[in-house]
């Protein structure tokens, strides 16, 4: 139980990393993503403020501490349950969306999910990235492409991964409580595109 416990903070405290304003910051930007653009310190905003040649490093990286303590967990409990994968995967989720190092006021978690799910079951996940590059590549809005892809995933692991479900829908129902803003910006027709679309 220990071990658990351990592992959860272990977890909590990557997934917190804020690599959007650790990679920005040492790139030399002048601009702090957290008061400019969306003020997000997820890939999207550091797009919108950098280009995306460094959110692709923040993407990969955000990514990755949500994969890493899922293939972790993995490897050092074989015989765990979907309930341990899928308090790992959650605290991942929390982690990023509300960093103690930046008093708890960090990104959306798409990239982070996106990570988690890749490690858990890749197949509905490329399933939901071709969702959000499509819509992203005709809308060019972030967060109505995160809201697709969170909708292709379940609909993705229920027909080719079932067992996973209940951790998809809990990610998703997360994400969606992240874009709440988004999703009232877009109903009022007010959402800026994050990149020109096609």
């Amino acid at each position: 139980m220990t071990g658990h416990l351990l592992f959860a903070l272990w977890t909590y405290l990557l997934a917190a990393m804020p690599f959007g304003v650790i990679v920005t910051t040492l790139a030399g930007g002048a601009v702090d993503i957290r008061t400019a653009g969306s003020g997000n310190i997820g890939a999207t905003n550091v797009a919108r403020l950098y280009g995306w040649g460094l959110a692709l490093t923040v993407l990969a990286l955000d990514m990755a501490k949500g994969a890493l303590p899922i293939l972790m967990a993995q490897f050092l409990w074989p015989e765990s349950s979907l309930w341990w994968i899928g308090t790992v995967a959650m605290t991942a989720f929390v982690g990023h969306c509300f960093p103690v190092y930046l008093d708890f006021r960090g990104g959306k978690g798409v990239a982070t999910a996106g990570g988690i799910m890749m490690a858990l079951s890749p197949a509905p996940t490329l399933l939901a990235l071709a969702a959000w590059s499509l819509t992203i590549a005709t809308t060019g809005k972030s967060s109505l492409s995160s809201l697709t892809a969170a909708v292709a995933l379940i609909m993705g692991a229920t027909l080719l991964d079932s067992g996973i479900l209940p951790v998809v829908l809990v990610l998703s129902i997360g994400v969606t409580a992240t874009h709440i803003a988004n999703i009232r910006r877009l109903m009022r027709g007010e959402e800026s595109p994050v990149v020109r679309s096609v």
